[in-house]
């Protein structure tokens, strides 16, 4: 199984150059810039895969602290996940994107839960705008190396973040639900939506991850934050 080869690249993104993100100031930009990495992006996830059952590794999440952690992102700054200070902020976890060209670790697809990593940020880049408009940051994360993360980042040309767990800190420290493979440890996919320094929600299981920010969205606007 490969995945495959995406021709059309973007810097990373770049904390010192907004010029460097994909702009969606106008409607027609939007319009154009949206069709164009549609064009380039599309994943549709493959019929039959199995659904990942709910182990109730994440009951615990809803009304924890945030931990005083600081991880690396693929804008090259260091992300404080204590001091968030958007009205709400969206974190979703996911096992491990693909690199072109290169397999998938065997059985993959045989995993619930794990296949579908890219289509899951397509559909936060997608709906980005939305989210914004709620007033909520996103951020990816994973347990792979920042310059693994940037290459997907790049390449799917993503307007947020993308967070680095390569040495455990925020899974150990909130408990968050793991599994093992090809001598990888790696995130099981859920989402964690944060407020005031605390879990306020938790999605786990998450499936199918190409409907993942849709189930965000319409949790957001069925709880409104107070004014």
């Amino acid at each position: 199984m490969r995945i495959e080869k995406i021709y059309h690249r973007r810097p990373y993104l770049d904390l010192q150059s907004s010029a460097k993100r994909p702009s969606f100031d106008s409607p027609t930009r939007r319009s154009t810039l949206t069709d164009d990495v549609h064009q380039q992006t599309e994943f549709p996830l493959p019929a039959g895969l199995p659904r990942p059952a709910d182990d109730g590794a994440a009951d615990h999440l809803a009304g924890m602290h945030v931990p005083k952690i600081g991880l690396r992102s693929t804008s090259g700054r260091v992300v404080a996940l204590a001091e968030l200070n958007a009205v709400r902020t969206v974190i979703y976890g996911y096992p491990m994107t693909g690199v072109p060209g290169k397999p998938l670790p065997e059985g993959w697809d045989a995993i619930p839960g794990a296949r579908g990593c890219t289509p899951q940020a397509c559909n936060f880049r997608d709906h980005y705008q939305e989210l914004s408009q709620l007033g909520t940051e996103v951020f990816g994360l994973s347990t792979q190396t920042t310059e693994y993360q940037r290459e997907m980042a790049d390449r799917l040309h993503l307007p947020f973040e993308v967070l680095s767990d390569a040495a455990f800190e925020l899974c150990d420290a909130l408990r968050l639900p793991t599994f093992e493979t090809a001598g990888m440890r790696l995130l099981k996919r859920l989402t964690l939506i944060i407020r005031d320094g605390r879990i306020e929600h938790s999605f786990y299981p998450v499936f199918p991850s190409n409907e993942s920010a849709d189930q965000v969205l319409h949790w957001l606007r069925e709880h409104p934050v107070a004014k």
